[in-house]
């Protein structure tokens, strides 16, 4: 997974898997998901960000251990 935050356009993008986008759709005004040629979500990408995300050049990531 990737997550891209773009300065110049306030744009941050979050990329599951480095697949071939075949189609997107805007689910609500400014965000976009994308989609590959089986339906499956590969990116999804957060219009005027700084607007909607608290800190978009900041990333807290956390992985919940597995239970036993």
């Amino acid at each position: 997974m990737k997550v891209i935050y773009d300065h110049e356009t306030d744009t941050l993008t979050v990329i599951f898997t480095e697949t071939l986008v075949a189609e997107s759709d805007e689910d609500k005004p400014g965000v976009i998901l994308d989609y590959d040629a089986s339906g499956n979500l590969v990116s999804l990408e957060i219009l005027d960000a700084s607007r909607r995300v608290t800190s978009p050049s900041r990333i807290d990531y956390q992985e919940i251990p597995m239970q036993a």
